[in-house]
């Protein structure tokens, strides 16, 4: 991460709120604020009603503040992004990892279930990859050392 940076996790956004409905969330509580050169300390509605301690923090002096997450390269959010990039993902190597991250019960399969049934709609729906500053493959064929390096996938054609 860059030095005196920031990251905003999309999961913390949207914990327990939505998986997907959250653009107008972020963008009122974190990225408006962000611009005005405000801090942020955001606890969202859910985190509340859910007992979840903490909040969403962003120091107002910070040189880039991160977005990471599925869904962050949409329409209603492209007007607060200064550059996005893309991973591009095969969807067995993302549930492996999900599996590898929080595990394989029953009720994680049904998670990954259920978001998979809203992801699938909404990447086809936004089509991040056509706004994207830059697009980064993921499992390449290309030899490269993952830990060093990327491999930039070419830009799709219109």
């Amino acid at each position: 991460m860059e030095p005196n940076s920031a990251i905003v996790h999309t999961d913390d956004v949207a914990w327990n709120h939505a998986y997907f409905d959250w653009g107008a969330v972020l963008t009122e509580n974190i990225l408006r604020p962000l611009h005005r050169a405000e801090p942020v300390a955001f606890r969202p509605d859910a985190w509340i009603s859910h007992g979840r301690a903490g909040s969403i923090t962003v120091p107002a002096d910070v040189d880039f503040v991160w977005v990471e997450g599925t869904g962050i390269i949409r329409e209603e959010v492209a007007p607060w992004l200064d550059a996005s990039i893309y991973l591009q993902g095969d969807l067995d190597e993302q549930e492996r990892l999900l599996v590898d991250r929080d595990g394989d019960s029953s009720e994680q399969r049904e998670h990954v279930a259920n978001w998979l049934r809203e992801e699938l709609p909404f990447m086809l729906r936004e089509q991040p990859w056509f706004r994207a500053t830059l697009i980064v493959a993921g499992p390449s064929p290309v030899d490269h050392d993952p830990d060093t390096e990327l491999v930039v996938a070419r830009p799709p054609s219109l």
